[in-house]
């Protein structure tokens, strides 16, 4: 919902928020149900009312529990009989600087007195993490702390023995090597937020005596976006792609018009400076694991003309598709994400035309949409959007660019062939299919809230419950990784079945589509029967979930030989496998079978 992005006006989601909610309900939407609980230090209403929005315009429908004003301490240390049976699925915990209790209130304190203080100030909250962990082992959001606005002694209170604002930041860094060492564990940066904001603007004294708001109430629907990004990057709804406009998008003038060397990019003049920033800006974003596509109406030799410009940074194997040609901007768009095997809802879109970004967001509704008005402007809009949020970086999204690009080679190489087993064997395929092992859990994880498409339960896992199912005797746990000639796609299949008797039943199911038609989900199942004969189960039941996005599986279970026992009216079934007549249906892909069985 456009009045639901960035930037919105919060004081209108405030008011028309019933309106919005009423609406976003009566759309045709599939979304994951999660229960939140809110623990606050303040009071959360408006905060919790407004964070609803945000996640249902993420296809994230939120049950909440909020406790008592300022009850967080004891609610998460010595229980509660409602939350526990609420039994939430993330826990945010909504504290400010109003909650600090032991800042520095004497200027006569000792550096040592101070460091007393502030350790045991990160105690009450380490308590707090310590036991909610304990009794939920869910992922938990926790707020560091916005600076005062008011100092008695000026920059002093910065960097002093007893400055509140220096007291404030090394409990900040505190709070940063914690959610460094524990998975599982988020931080919601308001310290960031109030300062892009203004403290000014964050600070309301009224809205503290009155309500017991610890912010002013305008800036409440930041907050919770900032909350709601969060949720989505841990449940996998962040965004994978840019696609980037040229002309006075990521550089000055037009190429067509201009030539290379008329173009404003580099060190020369104020304008080119800004440009190169932005450029290299974006670049970090691939090294992020974003994936940089163009789109662009341009003769293609024009628009690689302009990106091997020798001032530019981007280049044009830093892009994963460059589409560069006449066609409308939005088939563009669609063309790239089929051929990348992701969903058009997965792109961001940069244009200085907002005519072309209005067409985009009409013909593509789900693409977020930047009209780049200045590079100051583009980079901000970017930043704060929140479409890239990320928890957790792995090694696979730091090689992301290159798989891709690996991909449109293999492409190319199917074009040689008319018969595709032909193609895939000269693939040279070779996969590692293991039980979890520990350095990969954070990819598993990441696999399992990202998969929309090939996911056949669609379940979702936070790590500190991925960790749990690696560690359970009674189930059955693959995860694929698949090379080929052209490099390594990474972790990009993972199977979960629970053992019952004789019987085993599939928890999970997916597959990245990057890999998608290239039978390692033959493979996979191979594997899967070899285990489970080795474990005595001659059985294996499977479970399809139907989706708005997980069609394309719908009949995968009958491709791999399962009987069909029960098919729902939303087209969802249950199947059934007899292991006794199984034979292995990989004929292209060498497997090389590794086994860390636990238990």
């Amino acid at each position: 919902m456009k009045e639901l992005e960035f930037p919105f006006d919060g004081r209108q989601i405030m008011r028309c928020r019933r309106a919005i909610k009423k609406q976003l309900l009566a759309e045709d939407t599939s979304r994951i149900h999660i229960k939140v609980a809110v623990l606050g230090g303040s009071t959360t209403n408006d905060v919790v009312s407004a964070l609803e929005l945000f996640l249902l315009d993420s296809g994230i429908e939120p049950e909440f529990w909020q406790s008592e004003y300022n009850r967080f301490y004891e609610d998460a240390v010595f229980g509660e009989e409602s939350l526990e049976a609420f039994s939430p699925d993330l826990i945010y915990i909504h504290t400010t600087s109003c909650n600090l209790t032991l800042l520095p209130d004497d200027p006569g304190m000792d550096a040592e007195e101070v460091q007393h203080r502030l350790e045991e100030q990160f105690g009450i909250f380490r308590q707090v993490w310590y036991e909610l962990t304990k009794r939920f082992s869910v992922p938990i959001i926790q707020n560091n702390f916005e600076l005062p606005l008011y100092r008695h002694t000026g920059s002093y209170d910065g960097w002093g023995v007893t400055g509140k604002a220096a007291f404030i930041s090394r409990l900040n860094v505190m709070l940063s090597d914690y959610a460094r060492r524990n998975n599982g564990f988020y931080i919601n940066d308001i310290s960031y937020l109030s300062a892009a904001l203004g403290l000014e603007k964050w600070h309301d004294q009224d809205s503290w005596f009155l309500y017991k708001y610890a912010m002013n109430i305008d800036v409440i629907p930041d907050l919770s976006y900032s909350i709601a990004c969060i949720i989505r990057a841990i449940y996998g709804r962040s965004r994978k792609a840019v696609a980037l406009d040229l002309d006075n998008t990521i550089w000055g003038g037009v190429i067509g018009d201009d030539g290379q060397e008329g173009i404003e990019i580099g060190e020369e003049t104020a304008e080119g400076e800004s440009y190169t920033m932005l450029q290299s800006w974006l670049k970090e974003y691939k090294s992020c694991g974003v994936l940089l596509t163009v789109c662009s109406k341009n003769d293609e030799e024009n628009a690689l003309l302009g990106l091997e410009h020798p001032s530019g940074v981007l280049r044009p194997e830093d892009f994963v598709s460059i589409k560069a040609n006449w066609n409308s901007k939005d088939r563009n768009i669609a063309e790239t994400a089929q051929e990348l095997g992701l969903l058009p809802e997965s792109f961001v879109f940069v244009d200085d035309n907002p005519a072309e970004c209005a067409i985009v967001e009409a013909q593509l509704p789900g693409v977020y949409t930047v009209t780049a008005s200045s590079v100051k402007d583009t980079m901000y809009r970017l930043s704060r959007s929140g479409c890239f949020e990320t928890v957790s970086i792995s090694g696979d999204d730091l090689d992301r660019t290159a798989m891709y690009a690996a991909n449109a080679q293999r492409q190319a190489q199917q074009q040689k062939y008319t018969n595709y087993t032909d193609y895939l064997l000269s693939l040279e395929m070779y996969a590692e299919i293991h039980d979890f092992s520990p350095v990969y859990l954070p990819r598993i994880t990441q696999l399992t809230n990202k998969s929309n498409q090939f996911n056949l339960t669609t379940r979702r896992y936070t790590e500190k419950e991925m960790e749990e199912v690696s560690r359970s005797a009674d189930r059955i746990r693959l995860c694929g990784r698949l090379t080929d000639k052209f490099g390594d796609n990474g972790i990009v299949s993972i199977v979960i079945g629970k053992c019952q008797g004789e019987t085993l039943h599939i928890e999970l199911w997916l597959m990245s589509c990057r890999v998608l038609k290239r039978d390692m989900e033959y493979a996979m199942l191979d594997a899967l029967a070899k285990q489970c004969r080795r474990r005595g189960i001659t059985r294996i039941m499977g479970y399809y979930y139907r989706t708005a996005k997980n069609d394309m599986v719908a009949q995968l279970y009958g491709d791999f030989g399962f009987t069909l026992l029960n098919r729902s009216e939303n087209g969802s079934s249950v199947w059934s496998l007899d292991l006794d007549s199984y034979e292995d249906k990989n004929h292209v892909i060498r497997v090389n079978e590794k086994e860390t069985i636990h238990g």
